[in-house]
């Protein structure tokens, strides 16, 4: 893991506490109460999501990067549930077939490298008629500004330890099968929220 990554998961709290503080925090509240039985989080980054676990018998929460994995050890011991941290990429998940009730992703997708081959491995481990909640920023419908976040994404990928600002992250989904049961919008339509069924 490189420095850039280090550094990164060190201030990511820091730089995000003014949203997390205010919106952000009553949208993964909501979503995350949705999430029941055996729940799989990917890129749980630093916990943030795990002292708002309400309804899950058990998380199990992977993260690629170290650093962020013991940034979150604090938060861990805040939740309600049982989580369990591992050292995973969402593309090559650990888990066996049809393993998991619920998956969880929020501000996720933006810095997985290989968008679709995760959404396979989601809806591999995911049961038939699981649920997938989501929580992402995504390219937005107004020209002008998607058109800023694709020239502005190659120098913030490199400052913000790979994140896109560009990424149709829903679009993706449903290409690959999986149907919208909710969904929502926020921030304009920077940010959506939405509750998919694993169809498969």
């Amino acid at each position: 893991m490189n420095v850039l990554s280090s550094t990164f998961a060190k201030w990511y709290d820091f730089f995000m506490s003014p949203l997390e503080q205010s919106k952000f925090r009553r949208i993964r509240k909501e979503l995350l109460s949705n999430a029941k039985g055996k729940v799989l989080e990917l890129g749980s980054g630093t916990g943030v999501n795990f002292p708002l676990y309400t309804n899950a018998d058990k998380v199990f929460a992977i993260e690629p990067n170290q650093h962020m994995i013991d940034q979150s050890k604090s938060k861990c011991k805040l939740a309600t549930v049982p989580i369990e941290m591992i050292n995973a990429s969402a593309e090559s998940l650990p888990f066996e077939d049809n393993s998991f009730d619920t998956v969880v992703a929020t501000l996720v997708f933006c810095t997985i490298p290989n968008v679709d081959k995760a959404i396979n491995e989601i809806k591999r481990v995911c049961k038939p008629n699981g649920k997938i909640l989501l929580f992402e920023h995504v390219k937005m419908e107004n020209t002008v500004l998607s058109v800023m976040q694709e020239r502005f994404t190659p120098l913030w990928k490199k400052v913000c330890d790979g994140c896109c600002l560009d990424r149709e992250t829903l679009k993706a989904f449903t290409t690959h099968g999986l149907e919208i049961v909710k969904f929502n919008q926020f921030y304009k339509d920077l940010f959506i929220v939405a509750e998919l069924k694993n169809k498969s």
